[in-house]
């Protein structure tokens, strides 16, 4: 097949008078094929339309129908359409009219001035936290111009982790930009798609603290914030293989680390520096970051249940017993837990996030049940007993180390031997008993008896 390009210099040496055979010798082209070109007069071979075209429509239903194989829809146009189309020139039909694969559309450029957008996204991502397999949230902001990037990851996504995130992005990447291109999600968004969504109250508010407004692509257009879906995948192949994790602080302090220490510093073909070198000059054009940030936390109000603890995210923490019953003001921060009596600072704890059904109870604030508080001053039994010879001293001591609790029931028996048989025989009953480590009183008592039977019975 003769090209176009032949076609027309054909054409244009035989306005110059070249015979055909000079034309078939200078272009190695049959004479036939020059005489027919000249015959034609055009520059171009007329396109033929293949008889097939007709059957467009039922194809492109077929192919659909049956989940695009074309033996299938080669077989079901015969039986159904009496068509017979050959297997070749059904295949060349659905690659020239794009019925399996639509060409790509050319692709435009999206292009930012310094401090003019940031773009924030998240994706979930399989890690290893300790020596188990979790589905992490990892969320990122990314400045548009100079593509720093700033990551966190998280056991879940809502309006609260959001606010967090963002919080330690801005202070990581000290200042914002003015817009902030965010996924059509209802983390952010109250209703709406697009640029015409209407953004919760909440985040609003939160946007005009850092003086940076959110806004949300059309639906189905990922390419308009490329800048930060493009990062993930060298995250997933990049930050998480080989790293180990012992816990969600040191996964975020890793992340962190990655951040400033390995993306943020390689160079970038496309930008033709680093993004730590094009921050320096984005820098100047950023929005200052409030002299004092508000802390952010949800707040919530619980009940003091009858077991002196308060419940959040299926764990418990406790308060002082005095406050069973009560209606306390819970705040949940990222990393702690306060807890407040009207105005009043209760408790403060640190906050369980990867385990559930937990406990955690401060020192004080729950006393031992059904037990009186422990007794640590010696009984009045003791008092009366000690101080008055060695020998009993020790023992006293000893009696005890072998009895219950303070021993006052031993010690009290004791004070009635002493009271009811004069000294001497006591004594010397009391030293034959620590002598051989005979603590049963009873026995004690036939001793100190063989002792005064003399003394008081003529035997």
């Amino acid at each position: 097949m003769i090209t176009p390009a032949y076609r027309e210099t054909i054409l244009q040496m035989k306005e110059n008078n070249v015979s055909i055979r000079e034309i078939s010798r200078t272009l190695k082209v049959a004479r036939n094929t020059v005489r027919g070109v000249i015959k034609s007069g055009v520059k171009a071979a007329p396109v033929k339309e293949s008889h097939c075209l007709v059957h467009l429509p039922v194809i492109k239903d077929l192919f659909r129908e049956c989940k695009g194989n074309v033996v299938r829809v080669k077989e079901e146009l015969e039986s159904r359409h009496n068509v017979a189309i050959p297997y070749q020139t059904l295949t060349w039909l659905i690659r020239k009219e794009e019925i399996r694969t639509p060409k790509k559309k050319r692709a435009g450029r999206y292009v930012f001035e310094p401090g003019e957008e940031m773009q924030h996204d998240t994706s979930p991502h399989n890690i290893i936290l300790g020596s188990k397999k979790v589905k992490a949230q990892c969320a990122s902001l990314v400045m548009a111009y100079s593509r720093k990037l700033y990551m966190q990851y998280y056991p879940c996504f809502t309006r609260f982790e959001c606010r967090v995130f963002l919080d330690k992005a801005f202070s990581y990447l000290d200042g914002t930009a003015g817009k902030c291109i965010i996924d059509n999600t209802h983390v952010i968004l109250a209703s709406g798609i697009g640029p015409d969504a209407i953004i919760t109250p909440e985040m609003e508010h939160f946007g005009r603290i850092y003086s940076t407004k959110f806004e949300a692509h059309w639906l189905d257009d990922p390419n308009r914030k490329a800048r930060v879906e493009r990062p993930f995948h060298y995250i997933e192949n990049n930050f998480i293989p080989g790293r180990t994790f012992s816990g969600w602080d040191d996964l975020n302090k890793q992340a962190e680390d990655w951040c400033t220490n390995i993306s943020n510093p390689k160079q970038k073909r496309s930008l033709g520096m680093s993004p730590d070198a094009a921050y320096i000059i984005e820098r100047p054009y950023l929005s200052l970051l409030p002299p004092v940030a508000p802390p952010v936390y949800k707040s919530f109000y619980r009940v003091v249940n009858i077991e002196g603890y308060i419940q959040l995210d299926t764990n418990r923490y406790s308060v002082p017993q005095k406050l069973v019953g009560e209606t306390l003001e819970v705040q949940k921060h990222w990393e702690k837990v306060v807890i407040y009596d009207k105005q009043n600072k209760v408790a403060e704890h640190k906050r369980v996030l990867d385990k559930k059904d937990r406990r955690r109870t401060l020192p004080g604030h729950h006393p031992p049940l059904n037990r009186k508080t422990s007794i640590k001053e010696p009984s009045k039994e003791e008092v009366l007993l000690t101080g008055k010879n060695e020998i009993l001293d020790l023992y006293i001591i000893s009696l005890k180390e072998i009895s219950r609790g303070r021993g006052v029931l031993n010690l009290r028996r004791l004070l009635n031997l002493q009271r009811s048989y004069p000294e001497e025989p006591f004594i010397a009953g009391i030293k034959t008993a620590q002598q051989y480590g005979l603590y049963d009183l009873a026995r004690v008592e036939k001793i100190i008896l063989k002792n005064v039977a003399g003394d008081f019975f003529q035997l």
